[in-house]
C-alpha cells in the first residue's frame, strides 16, 4: 500500500458516521505560540468532607450517600433530563421543538475520592462495568427509554464539575443524533453483507497493525483511522456484541484490564491525571439491532504536554474536523508507553 498520501495533507472517512476529517502532518513541524498554563498538583485524598459523591455526605438535595464499599449510583440532583414533563410540541413555520424525557443518574466509580480509573484495580473496575451493565439493562427496560449513554468526563478541563471519579448515564426517550448516525452506517453494511462494520473494520486494523495499541483475547484498543483528537482511542470487543450486557464474565474482566492499561498510557504520556471525555456507543433499546457492535471511545483533549489542549476552532468550527498528527504517530506513541502507573515508578 502506497503510504505517500499519509505524509501530505489528506482527508479521512469515518466509516461510522459518514463524515471526513482533515489531517495536516506536515503541520507538526510548526513552531508553537499557543497557549500554556502551568500544571495544577491535585492534593490526593481517600475522602473529603465537602465532596457530595462521597460516603456518608450530604448531597445539593439534602439526601445523604450511603457509606458505600464500592460503586454507587443515584439520580442526578441537577438532571438534564427528567422522567414526567407535560408532553408538548410546538411546530409553526421552520420552528419545531418537542418535549423530552429521561433519566440521569450518576455512577460513583470508587468510594475513594481521589482514585481514578488507572490509578483502580482491574477488579475494582470490574465493578464498575458490572453497575454499567445494571443500569442498561434497567434503564433500557423502561418503555419510555430508548436509549442508554454511559458517559465520563475525567478532569475539570472537560466540564467535570466534582474530582471524585465517577461518570454518567443519560437515558431518553429519543435516539441521539451522533448515535443514529452510527446505526444508519452500521445498518447499510449489515444489510449488504450480513456481517458487522465493525468486526471487519478491527480485523483488517488487526492484520495492518498500524494504528493497534493493546489487544487481548476479547477486546483491541485502538487509534481509529479517522481520529479527530490527539490522542483518540477506540476500545472494541473482538466478538460481535451489540451492548455491554453480552459480556460474560471473562470477556468483562478483559474490558476491565484493557480499560486500566489504555487509561494508565495516558497518565504516563504526560505524567499527569489525563483528561478526557469517554463513552460508550451501544445498541439503542427500542428494539434489536443486529447491526450494532458496541465500541468505547476516549476523546482526550491534551496536544503536546499536560499544559497544551487541542481546541476545536476556527476551520473546525465552521468546516469540518483537523488534525496535525496522523492517527499512525499517535498509536505508535501510546503503544510505547509502559502499563505500569507513572506514580508507581517514580
Amino acid at each position: 500500500m502506497d503510504s505517500t498520501i499519509y505524509t501530505q495533507p489528506h482527508r479521512r472517512y469515518n466509516i461510522l458516521t459518514d463524515e471526513w476529517v482533515l489531517v495536516s502532518p506536515h503541520r507538526t513541524k510548526r513552531p508553537w505560540q499557543g497557549k500554556t498554563d502551568k500544571t495544577v498538583t491535585v492534593k490526593k485524598a481517600k475522602y473529603d468532607e465537602s465532596c457530595y459523591l462521597c460516603p456518608t455526605n450530604k448531597r445539593a438535595s439534602g439526601e445523604i450517600n450511603p457509606d458505600y464499599p464500592s460503586t454507587y449510583s443515584f439520580k442526578n440532583d441537577f438532571a438534564a433530563l427528567l422522567s414526567k414533563t407535560t408532553e408538548s410540541n410546538f411546530d409553526e413555520g421552520l420552528l419545531k421543538a418537542t418535549t423530552e424525557t429521561g433519566i440521569c443518574k450518576v455512577i460513583c466509580f470508587s468510594p475513594e475520592h481521589s482514585l481514578t480509573l488507572p490509578l483502580m484495580s482491574v477488579s475494582e473496575i470490574d465493578d464498575v462495568i458490572s453497575l454499567w451493565k445494571k443500569e442498561y439493562a434497567e434503564l433500557g427496560a423502561n418503555p419510555n427509554i430508548n436509549h442508554v449513554q454511559i458517559f465520563e468526563n475525567k478532569g475539570d478541563i472537560m466540564g467535570c464539575s466534582n474530582p471524585h471519579p465517577h461518570g454518567q448515564i443519560w437515558a431518553q426517550q429519543s435516539i441521539p443524533e451522533i448515535v443514529l448516525k452510527k446505526q444508519i452506517q452500521q445498518k447499510n453494511y449489515w444489510d449488504a453483507n450480513n456481517e458487522s462494520l465493525i468486526s471487519d473494520y478491527i480485523q483488517q486494523e488487526i492484520e495492518l497493525d498500524k494504528r493497534i495499541i493493546l489487544k487481548n483475547n476479547y477486546f483491541v484498543a485502538l487509534v481509529p483511522y479517522w481520529a479527530v483528537w490527539p490522542y483518540e482511542t477506540m476500545i472494541v470487543p473482538i466478538k460481535h456484541h451489540q451492548h455491554i450486557s453480552q459480556l460474560n464474565n471473562a470477556e468483562q474482566l478483559a474490558f476491565a484490564e484493557i480499560i486500566k492499561d489504555l487509561t494508565t498510557k495516558y497518565d504516563n504520556l504526560f505524567e499527569t491525571s489525563f483528561p478526557y471525555s469517554s463513552g460508550i456507543h451501544q445498541s439503542p433499546t427500542d428494539e434489536e439491532h443486529p447491526e450494532w457492535h458496541f465500541h468505547m471511545s476516549f476523546y482526550p483533549p491534551l496536544l503536546r504536554s499536560a499544559e497544551i489542549k487541542k481546541f476545536m476552532v476556527g476551520y473546525e468550527m465552521f468546516a469540518n474536523p483537523q488534525r496535525d498528527i496522523t492517527a499512525e504517530q499517535a498509536a505508535d506513541t501510546l503503544k510505547e508507553l509502559s502499563r505500569i502507573h507513572y506514580s508507581k515508578t517514580n
